[in-house]
């Protein structure tokens, strides 16, 4: 089986993860906050390291309840700090209780973060290979810097738009290229 280059070879937890989420269209609101803190988290770092950690992460951020994540205090940043199964930085962990209490105004303004993400490209699947930002990741990151969101850099928000499949990156040889 051909899978995306990006993608090595035997390594179990990357091959389910390209084969079964990374490109493919994401409407559910828990799954598409849930790759959002993630990728936020990931900023500098290997998504091989995210991934590693996505279980400790859905324990520590409450399965990824966006309501209690935004509720969270220096108790719970605390708590976060001597949790050695996830990232611990302090500048991150605040970042994704603040994004979250963002996130909410977003939802209230676009009905649902669902509707916010795909409403830069009218709903539509883009498909394109070997970019790391395009003018939609630089659109979608200045709107979040704008509103306050930390670690929403194109780059990042590009990973995450190919992530829920907003930007269908497969490459031309892959068994998922333009599915």
């Amino acid at each position: 089986m051909h899978r995306c280059s990006w993608v090595p070879v035997g390594d179990e937890l990357y091959e389910s993860y390209h084969d079964h989420e990374w490109g493919r269209p994401l409407h559910d609101e828990h799954r598409l906050y849930e790759m959002f803190v993630l990728e936020l988290f990931q900023a500098g770092l290997s998504w091989r390291i995210i991934l590693g950690k996505r279980d400790a992460f859905r324990k520590a951020y409450d399965d990824f309840d966006i309501n209690k994540v935004a509720c969270f205090d220096e108790k719970k940043i605390d708590e976060l700090m001597q949790n050695k199964d996830i990232i611990r930085s302090c500048n991150k962990i605040k970042a994704s209780i603040t994004n979250s209490q963002i996130l909410l105004d977003i939802i209230k303004i676009y009905g649902s973060f669902n509707n916010y993400v795909w409403s830069f490209t009218n709903n539509q699947v883009i498909y394109e290979v070997g970019k790391t930002t395009n003018a939609i990741s630089d659109a979608m990151s200045k709107d979040l810097k704008k509103r306050g969101v930390k670690y929403a850099g194109s780059v990042t928000i590009y990973s995450f738009l190919q992530a829920v499949g907003v930007i269908n990156s497969h490459e031309e040889g892959c068994f998922l290229y333009l599915k």
